[in-house]
């Protein structure tokens, strides 16, 4: 019988949903460092909001690049 995953494990890295703002600590060469989830999932897929480039990075990889998340129709900051 298998032990269910750990609830720490789980807390490394954030969770994302489709339609949310991230920004990343380095600028993308466009200029922009705010992308936009389009797909969730191993890997989380964005778009960058300035120039429209469309890059896929694994869960741990965007949560070390990430900066600063902003939730879709959120009021305050997170």
């Amino acid at each position: 019988m298998t032990d269910p995953p750990s609830a720490s494990h789980s807390a490394d890295v954030p969770q994302f949903t489709v339609g949310e703002t991230v920004r990343m600590r380095k600028a993308h060469p466009c200029g922009a460092d705010t992308w936009t989830v389009t797909r969730v999932g191993g890997d989380v897929g964005l778009r960058c909001t300035g120039c429209g480039r469309r890059i896929f990075l694994a869960r741990r990889e965007l949560a070390r690049r990430l900066h600063a998340q902003h939730r879709a129709g959120a009021v305050g900051p997170d």
